[in-house]
C-alpha cells in the first residue's frame, strides 16, 4: 500500500510519496522555512486574531486555507520519516526549492534528480526566498555534497525507478518528460518550464500524473511518445499548480483525471474553466489544504485537511481519518 501526500505549501509545490518499498520520494519543495511573517501570522489566528481577514478571503467557495501553508520538514518529521530516498525536482524555480537547504539538513537524502533544466540565479534581495537554498542545490546538483545526482530522462528504465523490486517494478515511477530536445530548448530560451520533469506513478490504485510547471510543448510530446501512460488516469497534480498561463489545456481530452489537484494562486490567474467546461473534478489546496491520497485495491481514497470542505464533500466521514485528514472520497 502507499500514500501521497499533496501539501498545502502556497503558491509553489510540494509532493511526498510515501512507496509501498518502504522509500520516500520527495517532489519540490515550497514554504519548508516558514517566513517570520507567516509564523507570526500563525500565532495570531491561534490567538483568535486576523480571523476577519480569514472570513474574508473564505467569500465564494474560497476556504482560505492558503492562509494555513505547511512545513514540508515539519510535515515529514509528524509522518515519522527518516530519510528522504530520492528528492525530486521537477525544475530550478524558486517555488519549487524553497526550504531545499532545510530537507537536506534535516533527512538523509540519497538521491536527486536533475532533468538537466537550467536557470539563471535569481537575485534574492527584497524577495521571500532564501539564497542558501539554491546555493544549496548548486551544490547538490553539481556533485560536492554525498547525495547521488540521477539524471535520467524520459522513457528511461532504471533501478528503484521502474525496475527490480517489488516485483520488478521498483517505485512504479516512470519519467514521461522531459526529453533532450525539450531540455535543450528551456535553456536556449532561459525559462525551464518545458524542462520540467512530468512523472506518472503507479500506485496500487491506478496512475498519479505529477505535471510540474509543463507547458503546451511538453504535453505535444507526451501525447505523441507516452500517451498510454498518461491517459485514463486517476489523479492528475495540475501543471504550473493550476495556473492558466496561456495553456490551451488540449491535453486533458486524453488524461480525463478522475481527480485533479490544483496548487494555491489567485483565483483569477487560475485555470478553473478548462476543467469545468470537460466536466472534470477539481480540487484546491485553498479548500481542502492537504490532500492525501491511499491507493488499494479499490482505487484511490481520498483525505482532504480542512473539515469545513470535507463536510460538503457527499463521501464525507467524519471518524476515516488519515494524517489529520478526513475522507471524502474514492477515485
Amino acid at each position: 500500500m502507499s500514500t501521497v501526500h499533496f501539501l498545502n505549501v502556497g503558491n509553489g509545490d510540494c509532493s511526498i510519496i510515501q512507496h509501498g518499498s518502504g522509500r520516500v520520494s520527495v517532489i519540490d519543495i515550497s514554504k519548508g522555512k516558514l517566513s517570520k511573517q507567516e509564523a507570526l501570522a500563525e500565532a495570531m489566528r491561534s490567538l483568535g486574531i486576523g480571523r476577519d481577514v480569514e472570513k474574508k478571503a473564505a467569500g465564494g467557495g474560497n476556504y482560505g486555507m492558503r492562509l494555513r501553508p505547511t512545513n514540508p520538514v515539519d510535515y515529514l518529521k509528524r509522518i515519522n520519516v527518516s530519510q528522504v530516498f530520492r528528492f525530486i525536482l521537477t525544475h530550478p524555480d524558486m517555488d519549487h526549492l524553497d526550504g531545499f537547504k532545510a530537507v537536506c539538513d534535516s533527512f538523509k537524502v540519497c538521491n536527486f534528480w536533475d532533468s538537466g533544466a537550467r536557470k539563471t540565479k535569481p537575485s534574492f534581495e527584497g524577495g521571500p526566498y532564501q539564497e542558501e537554498d539554491w546555493n544549496h542545490y548548486e551544490r547538490v546538483r553539481d556533485g560536492q555534497e554525498e547525495v547521488t545526482v540521477v539524471r535520467h530522462l524520459a522513457g528511461s528504465q532504471f533501478s528503484y525507478a521502474n525496475q527490480g523490486e517489488p516485483k520488478d517494478n521498483g517505485d512504479c515511477l516512470d519519467i514521461v518528460a522531459p526529453n533532450q530536445q525539450l531540455v535543450s530548448d528551456a535553456n536556449a530560451i532561459g525559462d525551464p518550464n518545458d524542462g520540467s520533469y512530468v512523472l506518472v506513478y503507479r500506485s496500487a490504485g491506478g496512475r498519479i500524473v505529477f505535471a510540474g510547471d509543463s507547458h503546451d510543448a511538453t504535453w505535444d510530446y507526451i501525447l505523441r511518445e507516452h500517451q498510454s501512460l498518461v491517459e485514463g488516469c486517476k489523479v492528475l497534480i495540475a501543471p504550473h499548480h493550476g495556473r492558466a498561463s496561456g495553456r490551451e489545456y488540449k491535453f486533458l481530452d486524453v488524461l480525463r483525471p478522475k481527480l485533479t489537484l490544483f496548487g494555491c494562486a489567485d483565483s483569477e490567474h487560475m485555470g478553473y474553466s478548462a476543467w469545468n467546461n470537460r466536466g472534470l473534478r477539481l480540487i484546491t489546496n485553498n479548500e481542502a489544504g492537504n490532500v492525501v491520497l491511499h491507493g488499494g485495491s479499490a482505487g484511490i481514497d481520498v483525505y482532504a485537511e480542512n473539515l469545513k470542505f470535507a463536510e460538503t464533500c457527499p463521501g464525507f466521514r467524519r471518524y476515516k481519518q488519515k494524517h489529520g485528514c478526513y475522507y471524502i472520497e474514492n477515485v
